[in-house]
């Protein structure tokens, strides 16, 4: 009896360790994925400037993830449960990791960033002379890129088609993403102790929630870094985190975690099968198993039974697939949830540019204010809703009534962004006259004034400048400027003509290196506005976390791995690879100043008109939240008819299932689609 009990002691004590490393491995691929996934939403705007791309373009890249993610979730989730599944996770995590080192790679191939391309200005000439022709911009030295980075020709200058490998990147980092979490739940439901998956599955969620805490701290330092860092001399750079052209250290972030995944993946690839069998038992087995196999009546009997179980399994997995299409509380979820989660998805993917065109904020500030109290918010909202669906053990009505309440929190927030808008700045050539005297109506083809007429200036060129009277000019030229304090800083323009024009009382007409900042009406505007963005998140992820309940409660218990498969998939198509498509397309047609290459290119957009921007933007989002509240209306209606005196409350196994919930539900995540057999 005493080696009995010894024996099976030592069975549990191995089981026990080998489900716990795998708990530990599995936590740390969730934080390297965490990573990868926010350093691409928060590194958009980067890679859009890096590489002279639209954000539509942009967009595109970052919508790469979920199409390859669908090129092989149906192989993982039908193949996955009948393989290996700690090695799948490691070859996902290996795959993972390469495709992120593949995104950071065209910054070694693509040479020295020029943030001039527009500008060609020669160093030689002394920068404190007096010109009266205003050619201010063909001998200042510190208005352009350094000579040593200078590239020569149009294809190479412009980086030619290198965001391309970014885009393949990404998708190889969304087809290793795949196996992760649907593997890595189902070997966790299998093995662990009766009754504790939830509380391993909130393990392992609460450490990926450190990963996306990480990645926003570091993403906020890697933008406070100029993009060529440790290859050229910084004090050369004129530029700072909150120019338009300024691109930070946007490839880092992705080394970082390409270089995490990879190490992440190695323990998968020596952690059993199955925890619960020594490695003397899986062999024997197997040699029982080939022996068993030799039989050729077997085989052939086997592969028969086979044929007519796949048979059976596809037309099973047509009649489940047309059974939940035709439920129509099923059909009215997906409709609503894919517009709800569109609007979250958008704002994740743009948040940086809103808040940079509208309140001169930088990447770095939004980054960090986005780790340290929306990303918590967040958090906390999930937790909450969970525990009022436990507490009060909500219906399926009242889950639906705490939806609604998730969305008109969210559509109120969307309206009061609306008075949040901060006014377009004022810019000569593009507001504005370039005498600074009124408004113009269109951005396009501005004519000079006399203050710069006879300048001779390139109007393409984006080096602006601020007056002393509040107005931003597209360079020191087309200011009239005609002297300036040379290298100093800060750096000033002198004698500047259109400046001159407005009237002022002194005679200091100058102008100084950069846009001119925010006024502070717009700064206090800018607190309110995110003061609202993180209670906006909080409330939302409350309302939020009921979806994962009412996704399986409204179809046949049988059919809720396909209905959560499905809607996974409408997610991942419709949601994640369209919406950065068309906001981005959006935001492009509010640009006013692209810049060009030497070519005459169009590249990236240096200003937009903010007003324009942020109504449009803010709009669509109102557009497609509306809709939601009118769904949501229709299937409260819907579902107090149909399920009329009978009991809805929330059963055990739901509730475990809410307990799994998680950010990755809110940033359209999943990755689960049913096998046909699990039908």
């Amino acid at each position: 009896n005493q080696h009995l009990n010894k024996t099976a002691e030592n069975k549990k004590t191995r089981h026990c360790d080998g489900f716990k490393i795998f708990l530990t491995l599995l936590s740390f691929s969730y934080v390297a994925k965490a990573l990868a996934g926010i350093f691409m939403k928060i590194s958009s705007t980067q890679i859009e400037r890096r590489f002279e791309i639209s954000s539509s373009l942009a967009g595109l890249i970052d919508g790469s993830f979920e199409i390859g993610n669908l090129f092989v979730i149906v192989f993982v989730s039908y193949f996955g449960s009948k393989l290996h599944r700690p090695k799948l996770i490691g070859i996902g995590c290996f795959l993972m990791g390469t495709g992120s080192i593949l995104m950071a790679l065209p910054h070694f191939f693509m040479g020295y960033y020029r943030y001039s391309k527009e500008t060609n200005i020669d160093p030689s000439e002394n920068s404190t002379s007096n010109l009266p022709n205003c050619l201010i911009n063909q001998m200042l030295s510190l208005n352009r890129t350094p000579p040593e980075i200078i590239e020569r020709g149009c294809v190479k200058e412009s980086g030619s088609h290198m965001w391309i490998y970014v885009f393949m990147g990404n998708m190889l980092r969304g087809i290793g993403e795949t196996p992760v979490v649907p593997l890595g739940i189902s070997y966790i439901d299998d093995f662990a102790k009766e009754g504790h998956s939830s509380l391993y599955l909130g393990t392992v969620n609460a450490m990926g929630m450190t990963g996306l805490v990480f990645a926003f701290m570091l993403g906020s330092l890697f933008a406070k870094m100029y993009v060529d860092i440790g290859y050229v001399d910084l004090s050369t750079i004129r530029i700072t985190p909150k120019d338009s052209r300024w691109v930070g250290a946007w490839w880092l972030g992705f080394l970082v975690s390409g270089i995490v995944s990879i190490i992440s993946s190695i323990p998968f690839f020596f952690l059993p099968l199955n925890p619960n069998k020594p490695q003397k038992e899986r062999k024997v087995s197997l040699f029982l198993h080939v022996l068993k196999t030799n039989d050729k009546r077997n085989q052939i009997a086997n592969l028969t039974n086979r044929r007519k179980y796949i048979t059976k399994n596809v037309t099973g997995f047509f009649q489940s697939l047309k059974s939940i299409l035709t439920n129509p509380l099923y059909v009215i979820f997906v409709i609503f949830t894919l517009l709800h989660m569109s609007s979250y998805i958008a704002s994740l993917t743009y948040i940086i540019k809103m808040a940079e065109q509208q309140y001169g904020w930088s990447a770095s500030k939004t980054n960090f204010l986005l780790g340290v109290l929306a990303l918590p918010a967040v958090a906390i909202g999930m937790f909450s809703g969970g525990y009022i669906i436990k507490k009060f053990k909500l219906s399926l009505v009242g889950l639906a009534k705490l939806a609604f309440c998730s969305a008109t929190v969210h559509l109120l927030s969307q309206v009061l962004y609306f008075f949040l808008i901060c006014e377009s700045k004022s810019v000569a050539g593009l507001t504005l006259t370039y005498d600074g005297n009124s408004p113009v109506r269109s951005h396009v083809d501005v004519p000079l004034s006399y203050c710069n007429s006879e300048c001779n200036c390139d109007e393409s060129q984006w080096e602006p400048v601020c007056g002393n009277n509040g107005i931003t000019y597209l360079s020191p030229c087309l200011a009239g400027c005609k002297s300036s304090s040379g290298n100093k800083e800060p750096i000033v323009f002198y004698n500047c003509s259109c400046v001159e024009v407005i009237g002022l009382q002194n005679k200091n007409y100058s102008a100084h290196l950069g846009e001119c900042p925010r006024d502070d009406a717009c700064t206090r505007k800018s607190y309110v506005y995110f003061v609202i963005q993180v209670l906006d998140a909080f409330l939302c992820a409350v309302g939020l976390t009921s979806y994962s309940v009412l996704a399986i409660r409204i179809v046949q218990p049988e059919l809720k791995a396909l209905a959560i498969g499905f809607h996974s998939m409408i997610m991942r198509s419709l949601g994640g690879i369209l919406v950065p498509i068309y906001f981005g397309a959006l935001i492009d047609t509010m640009c006013m100043k692209w810049s060009t290459n030497s070519c005459g290119a169009r590249g990236a957009c240096r200003i937009y008109n903010s007003t324009y921007l942020g109504r449009a933007f803010f709009g669509l989002k109102v557009a497609l939240i509306f809709p939601v509240l009118v769904l949501l209306t229709v299937f409260i209606f819907v579902v107090k008819k149909k399920f009329h005196g009978k009991d809805t409350k929330v059963s055990e196994n739901e509730r475990q299932v809410m307990d799994e919930a998680n950010l990755e539900f809110l940033n359209d995540s999943e990755h689960f689609v049913p096998s046909a057999e699990e039908q």
